[in-house]
C-alpha cells in the first residue's frame, strides 16, 4: 500500500512537472486551457455538440425536450437500420467537420483522446457491460497509404474510457471500394454492402455478445450498416454504433 501511494505522488508530482513545461491546450486553437484533452471557452461554445433529444437509432438531434423515450428522425422511421441504437458527439459542420478531418486527414492523433471521452459520454444509453468496442475496418491498401484508422484510434480509446473490451480486427474490409464522397444513399449502400466481413479468427469474440461498432463519421449509415450485417453473421447477439460526428441535412 505505501509503494502504491509513493507511486501516486510520484506520478503526479511528474504530471504537475511536465505541465509547467508543456501548458495543456486547446485541442482547436491551441490556446493555453486547464487541463489537458480539451477545449477552451470560446471553441468549446462553437463546437456543435448533440444534447437533448436526439434520434435513437443514428443520433442526429431532434427538437423537443428528451422524455426519456426512444424518438427517431425521418430518415430512420423510413429506412430499416440493421443496429438496435445509435449516437454521435459531434454534428458534422463547423468545428465538428474541422476536428473530423484533421484527426482523419492531418495527422492530428492527439484529437482521439478528447474526442473518445465526448463519445463515450454520448454512448452511455447503449452500454452492455459485456460488449465488446470495434472499428470499422480499413482495406489494407488503404491502411498502407493512410498509415493508420481514425476509427480505430476512436474505438480503442472509447473502449478504455468505458470500461469494455476491445478488438481492433473484429472485423475486415475484404473487398476494396472507391470513397463514398459524393455518392447517393442507393450508390453508398450498393458500393459498400458485403465489403466489411467478420475476421474468421475472432468470431468468438462476438459470439453471443453486444457489439458496439465505431467509426469517425455517419452520413447515409451505409458503412454502418455493412458492419453491423458482418458482426450478425459472425454471431452477435446485438449491435449498437457510435461515431464522432453525423451528418445532418440541415445543419
Amino acid at each position: 500500500m505505501i509503494h502504491a501511494r509513493d507511486n501516486r505522488v510520484s506520478t503526479r508530482a511528474f504530471q504537475t512537472a511536465l505541465h509547467l513545461v508543456y501548458p495543456p491546450r486547446c485541442t482547436l486553437c491551441g490556446d493555453q486551457v486547464d487541463s489537458d484533452f480539451g477545449l477552451c471557452g470560446p471553441c468549446w461554445r462553437e463546437t456543435p455538440f448533440i444534447s437533448g433529444l436526439c434520434c435513437d437509432a443514428c443520433g442526429v438531434p431532434l427538437p423537443g425536450e428528451d422524455h426519456g423515450e426512444a424518438e427517431f428522425c425521418d430518415d430512420c422511421l423510413t429506412l430499416a437500420r440493421p443496429w438496435a441504437q445509435g449516437r454521435a458527439a459531434l454534428l458534422y459542420k463547423d468545428h465538428g467537420r474541422k476536428l473530423v478531418l484533421s484527426l482523419k486527414h492531418g495527422d492530428r492523433h492527439d484529437i482521439a483522446r478528447p474526442a473518445a471521452l465526448w463519445m463515450a459520454r454520448a454512448a452511455a444509453p447503449l452500454i452492455d457491460r459485456r460488449m465488446v468496442v470495434a472499428p470499422v475496418p480499413l482495406h489494407w491498401t488503404r491502411m498502407v497509404k493512410r498509415r493508420f484508422n481514425q476509427a480505430a484510434l476512436l474505438a480503442e480509446a472509447v473502449a478504455h474510457d468505458l470500461g469494455l473490451d476491445y478488438c481492433p480486427d473484429l472485423l475486415i474490409r475484404s473487398r476494396r471500394t472507391q470513397s463514398l464522397e459524393g455518392l447517393g444513399f442507393e450508390a453508398r449502400h450498393a458500393t459498400v454492402g458485403q465489403a466489411i466481413t467478420p475476421h474468421p479468427r475472432r468470431r468468438h469474440k462476438m459470439a453471443a455478445r453486444k457489439v458496439l461498432i465505431v467509426d469517425d463519421v455517419m452520413t447515409s449509415g451505409a458503412t454502418l450498416s455493412a458492419a453491423t450485417q458482418a458482426c450478425f453473421s459472425g454471431g452477435a447477439a446485438g449491435v449498437n454504433v457510435l461515431t464522432l460526428a453525423r451528418v445532418a441535412k440541415d445543419a
